[in-house]
């Protein structure tokens, strides 16, 4: 009832709605909208009641609110559950406890802040509290575990989408799993499976979204940066974190159906940073690769299965994701 309720009020904008409209709209009596607009006082909505008049919405909550994420997803939409967390230890760790008692698809976990974020190959990711997005969507999808990889390219896309739409700047990705913008991070996504040889039990994508961050440490101004700096304002992360989930399921949906992921190749070339430019191919960790262990080509895109192809003086190499790192010939870009 939240979910309808934060709706109807954001649909007014500054005007009223009345008890009554809420009533008929959800079908409840008036005692039932009076205790659930209580509730949202008590979350943190300023709510106007006027007699007469009915309720407005005077100031949206700046925090991540699961209502509020519920209420901007399409009525289709496979995410049909938000869980908002003040802090927790790891929003992915989290979802896996909860896939393994049988989580159903489509769950999100939000926080406003993580004591023990991670990111790819087990590195800590920086999780300030009331900035960021961490959230983790649960996927149970019917595909051979080969296949799940292409998930976090989808990730990766509908999150371009989700700040061209929300934030109006243009996002690139920096293959296989990081978002950038002005050449700089601004996410990253990690995603777990649980499988067996032939079948997959659950996908907990995991995505971090530096939102709202304002400064960063001087040894990540380099490579981090965050939407508020690159575009000099705030940006509402509960549309924000709505926006890549609509777009994320929509798109998984859709590969889960045709099992393939070559429909999505143009799409994903288009925001592929680097590509047609020169890049170094760190197999193993970038810190510790010897000359040996690393190729110089021309990335030339991604392939229908989401390996990168880079042109080497012997011939076009595919690049699989895993202990390999691309970077630019002069920088993280």
């Amino acid at each position: 009832m939240k979910r309808e309720i934060v709706k109807a009020l954001r649909e007014a904008g500054e005007g009223y709605v009345s008890g009554s409209a809420l009533c008929e709209r959800l079908g409840v009596s008036r005692q039932a909208v009076w205790k659930c607009i209580s509730g949202l006082k008590e979350d943190g909505y300023q709510i106007e009641s006027v007699s007469g008049k009915g309720y407005r919405l005077k100031k949206g909550r700046d925090r991540l609110y699961g209502p509020d994420i519920l209420s901007r997803l399409p009525e289709d939409c496979l995410c049909r559950k938000v869980q908002c967390f003040e802090e927790i230890d790891s929003t992915n760790t989290r979802m896996k406890q909860l896939a393994e008692l049988g989580e159903e698809q489509g769950s999100l976990l939000v926080s406003e802040r993580q004591t023990a974020g991670r990111g790819r190959r087990g590195r800590t990711w920086r999780s300030e509290a009331e900035s960021g997005i961490y959230m983790t969507l649960l996927l149970r999808p019917e595909l051979p575990p080969a296949k799940v990889p292409a998930i976090t390219l989808l990730a990766a896309l509908a999150l371009t989408k989700a700040i061209q739409e929300v934030c109006g700047v243009e996002a690139q990705i920096k293959w296989p799993n990081d978002v950038v913008i002005a050449k700089k991070k601004i996410c990253g996504i990690l995603t777990e499976m649980s499988s067996e040889e032939n079948y997959v039990h659950y996908v907990a994508v995991g995505i971090g979204i530096n939102v709202n961050t304002e400064s960063f440490p001087e040894e990540l101004c380099d490579r981090a940066t965050s939407i508020r700096i690159q575009t000099g304002k705030k940006t509402n992360r509960n549309e924000l974190a709505a926006a890549v989930i609509k777009h994320l399921c929509a798109d998984y949906e859709r590969f889960e159906m045709e099992q393939d992921f070559s429909v999505f190749v143009p799409e994903y070339n288009r925001v592929l940073a680097n590509c047609d430019q020169q890049v170094k191919v760190y197999y193993g960790t970038v810190d510790d690769a010897k000359e040996e262990n690393i190729d110089i080509g021309i990335a030339r895109g991604i392939d229908r299965d989401g390996a990168l192809l880079v042109e080497l003086d012997t011939g076009v190499k595919k690049i699989v994701s895993g202990e390999v790192s691309v970077r630019g010939m002069y920088g993280y870009l």
